[in-house]
């Protein structure tokens, strides 16, 4: 694993979360570059293994048995890992750009993205197919389309397109699970019936006559309808009709056929062939430039023509792992010349599988045995980690090559750093980074980033009153674009729930030392993400403060504004007995954010914490205030309980808090349960003396995270009974899809402890 203390010298990128790069990322991971910095690229977080795909259709394997968590594996290897899609490349700059992100530089670039289906030559399958391929989208579209077939009245008929091993395996795979989903619903399973497409005159066209022979008959048993001769050149929703005019009736359609790359790769300016792959040579380099790889599906090797199949992307992992580092250090890469022929193991939907090698098959339930063992073994690979040491920063600047005043500023960024004023981010690098940032402009900032000066000087409108409040973090995520979009809404959460408008922000930043492009990226990626919070509340950024520090962090100093009257204001008092608790967010961003470094919680556990983090309270606070909200705070470091005795103890009143209503980010239960906390935890859980039934609850799966900190949280408010209903509605219809009544407001008793937990609704 990467130490975080080497200054990052140069940066390898991966657009795609294919076979080959996570082989990448496993090398790396064991075995790291000090000095280079890895980045992952790839709109989903879990990444299909394709040799058990079929197995998972079947339902021999859960989802997670199959997908590799790109997210965890990218920590293992100390590489960054943006969820975003790459929809093109700046070469001249060395830059990918992104569907919803700043463009990310490089040094060095490999692209595993695998191939696209090529469906626009076929009228109407586009519209009226499934397709297969991406391959790391088909979850979706698979159980959508079994979601058809259970809804279904009557027979299904169902037509895979594609003879090859794909086609063959899924269909298979696919009547396997179907017939059983029917028996188990009470049906008759032969109301289904499967058509296999095929173009060419034969299935299985690169393998051997026996294997084919096996297939033949497997299909036929089956009840499986076989056409081969049969391009099929027009799809309509319940039909398909091929070159010769056979027309077969379908109500699903899988598309399975010849696949090509992604549109976006034409305007790049790399050589491709016919069917829109690039072109690479022996050493996976692009022959258009040696800055770019490509492996997997997407690459076309010039000198070696090779089936599109997982096999040769595994293999190609190894030598692209050694050639991108050979590139960084700047030595000569070594040439991969793939095996004439390969063993496929292709399984018959139940646990039986044939062997396909050259000239030779074999096949029962024993293959599948071993077919599972191998698939097995390969996956764990990849989900469970040795623990490693870190590279060595001292030999930073002499593993990488670099030009001469490179190699000054890596010199610089090793040795002891300067503290007082010595520590600011250099003045260059500072311009550069916010010169590229559009601040939001208002009225009432009479002196900001516009026009900097020495301070900022902002006007307070007549009748209002000033609002100031800051926060500040270091960063818990290895995305500085959305860590600055995490830090922006944290720091706004006091401003909203107190009923404020936002009006100005004021920086302070702390980033790592290193090579002035480096930091001056990273600069821009987070202040990128926070510019687009803070503009989105019509915040006016109007400077800050920047210096070196160990560590990636960034807080704000915010000013807001309310009416003079105080009255109007929200704040943490108020509270009255009968009104209702609601929370408009869930929480476990502690727990998550924990197990995330210890690399054990799942990738998508931790996108949904961040989607939650990345929505503004601004709405919520203005929902709460017209449903007439009688306090209100936002749930932040102290927990749920440590808040709702900041609102209690002032307002004189009591709580009932319902443990079961609590709404919960995905996994916290799981992550709290096995003891994963985050270290501002056991402050927090001092508060339970304030509990007057914990021993009740202690066992409860929720009642660990009432004390879990939160980052960038949701709004915890009181609102009258009669407009409960009302208010949680109207955040529902808002996107707050997870706000919910939590609790109740009761008088004071006589008890010193102010809030009781209920165990169930």
């Amino acid at each position: 694993m990467q130490s975080p203390d080497q200054p990052v010298l140069r940066d390898i990128v991966l657009v795609g979360g294919g076979h080959s790069h996570v082989v990448v990322l496993k090398r790396f991971g064991m075995r790291p570059l000090p000095g280079v910095r890895l980045t992952v690229i790839c709109r989903d977080t879990h990444t299909p293994y394709s040799g058990m795909l079929p197995g998972y259709i079947a339902g021999h394997y859960s989802y997670d048995e199959v997908h590799i968590d790109l997210s965890k594996l990218a920590r293992f290897a100390g590489a960054r890992f943006f969820r975003d899609e790459a929809l093109g490349l700046d070469r001249d700059a060395g830059k990918v750009l992104c569907r919803s992100r700043p463009p990310v530089p490089y040094d060095a670039l490999s692209i595993n993205i695998g191939s696209t289906p090529q469906m626009s030559d076929v009228a109407g399958a586009a519209e009226f197919a499934v397709p297969v391929k991406p391959i790391n989208g088909f979850n979706q579209r698979w159980l959508l389309l079994l979601e058809r077939v259970r809804k279904h009245a009557g027979a299904t008929r169902i037509a895979v397109v594609g003879g090859g091993a794909g086609g063959v395996e899924l269909t298979l795979a696919m009547q396997y699970r179907l017939r059983h989903e029917l028996r188990a619903a009470g049906r008759n399973p032969d109301e289904l019936t499967f058509h296999l497409l095929t173009s060419g005159p034969v299935i299985l066209p690169t393998h051997n006559s026996s294997v084919r022979r096996v297939f033949e008959r497997v299909l036929a048993e089956r009840g499986v309808t076989m056409h081969c001769n049969a391009e099929v050149n027009q799809v309509s929703a319940s039909r398909l009709q091929t070159t010769t005019g056979e027309t077969v009736d379908a109500d699903e359609i899988v598309w399975v056929t010849r696949a090509g790359g992604a549109p976006w790769l034409r305007e790049t300016g790399l050589a491709l062939d016919g069917d829109g792959f690039i072109q690479v040579t022996d050493t996976l380099q692009t022959v258009t430039d040696p800055k770019v790889f490509a492996a997997g599906d997407i690459a076309s090797m010039v000198n070696h023509p090779l089936e599109k199949a997982g096999v040769f992307a595994v293999r190609q992992g190894p030598p692209l792992a050694e050639n991108l580092r050979r590139a960084v250090e700047g030595r000569a890469l070594e040439p991969y010349r793939p095996q004439s022929s390969w063993l496929a193991l292709i399984s018959t939907g139940d646990r039986y599988a044939v062997a396909s090698r050259g000239a030779l098959g074999f096949q029962g339930a024993w293959v599948w045995r071993w077919k599972d063992w191998v698939d097995r073994r390969f996956m764990r690979k990849f989900s469970e980690f040795p623990a490693m040491q870190a590279g060595s920063a001292d030999a930073a600047a002499s593993t990488v090559n670099l030009g001469e005043e490179e190699a000054a500023q890596a010199i610089s960024a090793i040795a002891m750093r300067c503290g007082g004023c010595g520590a600011k981010v250099g003045a260059s690098v500072l311009s550069r980074a916010l010169g590229a940032l559009s601040p939001v402009d208002r009225d009432d900032v009479l002196i900001g980033l516009h026009a900097p000066d020495d301070a900022a000087v902002v006007r307070v409108p007549p009748g209002k009153a000033m609002v100031h409040t800051v926060d500040f973090f270091r960063a818990f995520i290895d995305d500085p674009y959305i860590f600055g979009k995490v830090a922006a809404n944290h720091a706004l959460g006091d401003i909203f729930a107190m009923g404020a408008e936002a009006q100005s922000a004021t920086a302070i930043v702390t980033v790592p030392p290193g090579l002035e492009a480096k930091v001056e990226d990273v600069l821009f990626q987070m202040m990128s993400g926070a510019i687009e919070v803070l503009n989105d509340a019509n915040c006016a950024l109007v400077g800050g403060h920047t210096g070196e520090g160990k560590e990636l962090a960034l807080g704000f100093a915010v000013n807001g504004l309310v009416d003079e009257d105080i009255a109007a204001v929200m704040r943490k008092s108020g509270m009255r007995p009968g009104d209702v608790l609601i929370l408009t967010k869930p929480i476990g961003t502690g727990t998550l954010f924990a197990a995330h470094a210890r690399l054990e919680a799942r990738g998508r556990w931790i996108d949904a914490a961040l989607i939650s983090m990345c929505q503004s309270n601004r709405l919520g606070a203005q929902c709460l205030r017209e449903h007439g909200a009688t306090a209100c705070t936002d749930l932040t470091g102290f927990g749920l309980l440590g808040h709702l005795v900041e609102m209690t103890r002032p307002s004189g009143v009591d709580a009932e808090l319902n443990l079961s209503a609590l709404p919960v980010l995905e996994g916290a239960e799981e992550t709290s349960a096995a003891g994963i906390l985050s270290s501002l935890q056991p402050a927090n859980v001092r508060l339970r003396r304030a509990l007057r039934n914990q021993q009740e609850a202690i066992n409860h799966p929720r009642y660990p995270l009432i004390f879990d900190p939160q980052t960038a949280g949701g709004l915890l408010a009181s609102v009258p009974a009669e407009r409960a209903d009302a208010c949680i509605k109207a955040l529902h219809a808002l996107g707050y899809i997870h706000a919910a009544a939590i609790g109740r407001i009761q008088p004071q008793g006589e008890m010193q402890e102010p809030i009781v937990l209920k165990l169930s609704s």
